[in-house]
């Protein structure tokens, strides 16, 4: 896909604020600040293009019922307990006198995320049901002031990423299920419970904006976030102006943080790319639960994805995927030039599930050996995916995923127009032979993997 940069109107700071007077495009349909030229583009994403790997944490109020409401047991996803179960506001309220995360350790989160080769980490701070996890100033409904806990975990996991060299980011609800200035208009739904739709009241559109704004700020100039998340955009009320203001607002609190595309409205339901009839606001696209068939060239693409079946913690839900899954998720994500965000779910004492620890571990074992073919790498080469595995290059280094270890010993690759010096396998002892042909060339394999999930070879081009 050829990349096309159209200007349309620049930006301008006026006053201290930061004032739009023009628009950018590119053929992804995404809004950019026309100030901002590619190659400043490209060193604001430069950090995110090169971590490819982050921890995404949905953590509120829901984790305490933990998909238990009144006795029966939900089939969907943990935090969004409010609307399927029709909680009225003043009901799930008291949720929050009983949260109280006191087994909650930043450090060992972060070093979790670490541990695995992430380099960033996401939390939501306010998901839908409208329960602030930072202290608040726009709103008592909060951590501190609401929950006996008294603490504010979003600072301290700031702090925490900052020490260990992780980046930290906020997930925002545009929706809120709590805020006065919605209401459900659904038969048999209570109008102050969660609705996936939740309509805004007239004449308080502007007061619940600025009440966002307020939070945002507070957001980004207590916690300097590498990244906001944003979701709940698909609600009626919101459009895509609405998403270019909120981007504008919070560019100018932060010119070099990135924004993801559920600020507007550009996405494409759940496969998350950005339409093009237009353009739209945000930096980057967010497939949820999917992974591209193939690689995007020019687009920014993220795919946030669960370990099990929900986001928010639901403590009978043992539908976890195993390690190998996991880890080839991530090959093949970053194979096709994106980012894996991987969920955690933790529970209303404050820790990560055991069974997500564990397929963490196991990520970070073959990170330790592998992670060069990941982080700072670019999409595969190849226009074609690769029958046996997966691709990823930097430089002048083709990295080789091999999934299935092929029977006759030999792996056969697409020309590149560029020849093979070597090919060890990582965490192997010795180079592998190559032998080159005009339309491809051969490896030979040694008899069994380094690797059975994911071996990998380094091939050195020239």
């Amino acid at each position: 896909m050829k990349q096309l940069l159209v200007v349309l109107v620049t930006f301008a700071v006026v006053g201290g604020t930061f004032r739009l007077e023009a628009e950018a495009t590119n053929d992804a349909g995404r809004v950019q600040a026309a100030q901002e030229t590619a190659s400043q583009r490209d060193v604001r994403m430069a950090w995110w293009r090169d971590a490819r790997f982050g921890m995404f944490i949905h953590w509120g109020l829901y984790a305490v019922p933990a998909g238990d409401y009144n006795g029966k047991r939900s089939k969907e996803i943990g935090e969004w307990i409010m609307s399927w179960a029709n909680i009225p506001r003043a009901q799930y309220e008291q949720f929050a006198p009983r949260f109280n995360p006191e087994k909650f350790n930043a450090a060992e989160w972060v070093r979790i995320a670490k541990d695995a080769g992430m380099k960033y980490m996401v939390i939501t701070s306010k998901h839908h049901d409208g329960f602030s996890m930072f202290d608040s100033a726009a709103t008592t409904y909060d951590i501190v002031d609401a929950t006996p806990f008294k603490k504010d975990p979003m600072r301290a996991l700031a702090d925490e990423c900052k020490r260990q060299g992780l980046k930290f980011a906020f997930y925002y609800s545009i929706m809120d299920w709590h805020h006065p200035s919605q209401y459900v208009d659904a038969p048999g739904k209570d109008p102050t419970a969660g609705h996936g739709q939740t309509k805004m009241r007239e004449g308080r559109k502007q007061e619940y904006v600025d009440y966002m704004k307020a939070q945002l700020k507070e957001l980004v100039t207590k916690y300097d976030p590498a990244v906001l998340w944003f979701d709940g955009e698909w609600v009626d009320w919101w459009t895509e102006e609405d998403g270019q203001d909120l981007y504008k607002y919070v560019r100018s609190l932060k010119p070099d943080i990135l924004i993801n595309n559920r600020v507007g409205k550009g996405r494409k339901g759940m496969e998350g790319l950005n339409k093009t009839d237009r353009a739209y606001s945000g930096d980057f696209g967010t497939p949820e639960q999917q992974i591209p068939a193939s690689g995007l060239p020019g687009v920014d693409w993220e795919s946030c994805m669960t370990m099990n079946d929900t986001w928010g913690f639901k403590s009978y839900d043992e539908n976890w995927k195993s390690s190998e899954r996991l880890i080839r998720n991530l090959v093949d994500i970053v194979s096709k030039g994106g980012n894996y965000l991987l969920n955690v779910g933790p529970t209303p004492e404050g820790t990560i599930p055991a069974a997500s620890v564990e397929r963490l571990a196991a990520m970070g074992q073959w990170m330790k050996v592998n992670g060069e073919s990941i982080h700072g790498t670019t999409a595969s080469p190849f226009s074609t995916q690769l029958t046996w595995g997966r691709a990823t290059r930097k430089g002048n280094t083709l990295y080789l995923h091999v999934f299935d270890w092929p029977a006759d010993g030999t792996l056969k690759i697409p020309s590149m127009g560029a020849q093979p010096a070597s090919a060890p396998i990582l965490g192997g002892d010795a180079d592998l032979k190559i032998e080159a042909a005009a339309d491809s060339f051969t490896i030979k394999l040694p008899a069994r993997p380094v690797n059975p999930i994911a071996s990998v070879i380094k091939v050195q081009l020239h």
